[in-house]
């Protein structure tokens, strides 16, 4: 097979339950937010605290059923530099669930560093916004599979230049760019990321819900997956956002950094109001 192909194996253990023509969504991580090598949560991008420890942390919620873990290191571009490898695979050594990276990533090199390390997609985002090409570099070495572009989007007044009213901002929410949101969600697609994750600078944090007008206008205009990222606080935002949303997944991070929700719970409740889930209970 080549990189971009995939073998499926039918019936598979991990998709007992799941009947052949059947669509199921997966809950993806609470996203492992880290800094200084510590489990970190912040509200809009700002006032970061230390949460505990991140590979206990994985640890917890894959065994109570998590689908994906998504790993940001989320100071290594602001402070250029690169990706705490070590935690990196403390963490993948916990796990044996699709495991996303991202952070400080700016070459071929850094993405080969972390799928060495026991990661199985790397997230682009920063660097890539400075040089789109790193994202055909990446896809063309490891597969447009797991080549991710995570955009980090802040709600701005409609413009000639951002048309959508969503703006892109690097650097950990610290630089904005002048680039319209859906623009480059497209033009990433078109680069060869085969996932976009739209993280709501707006949303995050606040468990107030997420930004389901962002998330269903990039998810409409393509073609690969979307994940929404930022503002989870009840299991009913999770729902609205599998479907009024358009996503495909969602990212969940205060709900069960704070012992709020159990992972089991959140996927127990959208199974009971006819979300496909993976249960692996």
């Amino acid at each position: 097979m080549g990189w971009n192909e995939v073998e499926v194996v039918w019936p598979h253990p991990l998709l007992e339950g799941v009947r052949d023509g059947d669509a199921f969504y997966f809950v993806h991580s609470s996203c492992l937010d880290v800094r200084d090598g510590k489990l970190a949560k912040s509200v809009r991008f700002v006032d970061t605290q230390d949460i505990g420890d991140p590979v206990e942390k994985a640890r917890q919620y894959y065994e109570d059923g998590l689908d994906e873990l998504v790993f940001y290191d989320i100071t290594a571009s602001s402070d250029a530099r690169d990706i705490m490898i070590d935690v990196v695979e403390e963490v993948a050594s916990q796990i044996f669930i699709p495991f996303s990276v991202g952070g400080g990533i700016r070459s071929v090199v850094d993405a080969t560093r972390l799928r060495l390390a026991g990661a199985e997609k790397i997230n682009v985002n920063s660097a890539a916004v400075q040089r789109p090409e790193l994202i055909s570099e990446i896809a063309r070495a490891i597969g447009n599979q797991s080549c991710i572009l995570s955009m980090d989007v802040l709600r701005v007044e409609q413009t000639p230049k951002i048309p959508s009213g969503y703006e892109i901002v690097i650097n950990g929410g610290r630089t904005p760019m002048a680039l319209d949101a859906l623009e480059w969600a497209r033009r990433g697609e078109a680069l060869g990321a085969g996932e976009l994750v739209v993280n709501s600078i707006d949303a995050d944090g606040t468990r107030e819900g997420y930004e389901i007008r962002l998330t269903r206008m990039i998810a409409d205009a393509v073609g690969i997956p979307v994940v929404a990222s930022g503002g989870a606080g009840m299991p009913e935002h999770l729902y609205d956002v599998l479907t009024e949303g358009c996503v495909d997944a969602a990212l969940v991070a205060s709900m069960v950094h704070y012992g709020i929700y159990t992972v089991r719970q959140l996927k127990e409740y959208l199974d009971g109001r006819g979300v496909k889930m993976r249960m692996r209970y």
